[in-house]
């Protein structure tokens, strides 16, 4: 078995530099920078392939015209528990949000709740598994890999699209 090759491609959002790693098959992760050499982003597009180009387009879509659902091949590292918190973060509506303890219940067992708290933390495709909508019970932002801002700005940016009032 050979070493797959991967393809890299950087796309500039709204809210910072988004880095896309992908292989032949699937998107390995899709991660904020926040420090970006302009070396990097002049060759990026000589690193990309078709699966890097779509995750590009959507991400695209999602932040200028209301593309609310991804459909890209993920390719998920990581025990089983943190697949399950993952699968459970993408059946959060656009627009909504729950709690860390409404995710745990959801996973089955009320207690797992600091361990549902970490997989999402680990979570290696920003926006695409949208665990920046977890927040605290009482409704407070808490925790985000991208900073607490950007969480922040992506639920005002999907509730003024879904037409939601924003509540935290």
């Amino acid at each position: 078995m050979g070493k797959e090759k991967s393809y890299i491609s950087y796309f500039n959002s709204p809210i910072g530099i988004i880095e896309i790693l992908a292989d032949e098959n699937a998107i390995l992760h899709i991660l904020f920078l926040d420090d970006v050499s302009e070396s990097i982003l002049d060759n990026a597009d000589k690193h990309e392939n078709v699966i890097t180009r779509l995750a590009k387009q959507q991400l695209h879509d999602y932040f200028f015209k209301d593309k609310q659902t991804f459909s890209l091949p993920l390719h998920f590292f990581g025990t089983t528990f943190q697949h399950k918190v993952w699968q459970q973060l993408q059946q959060i509506p656009f627009g909504k949000t729950i709690s860390y303890q409404q995710l745990a219940i959801h996973l089955g067992d009320e207690k797992c709740i600091r361990a549902a708290a970490s997989a999402n933390g680990k979570n290696p495709f920003a926006i695409v598994v949208p665990c920046h909508r977890v927040i605290g019970k009482n409704g407070t932002l808490t925790g985000y890999a991208g900073g607490l801002w950007r969480k922040q700005w992506l639920l005002e940016h999907e509730h003024s699209f879904a037409k939601q009032p924003l509540l935290f």
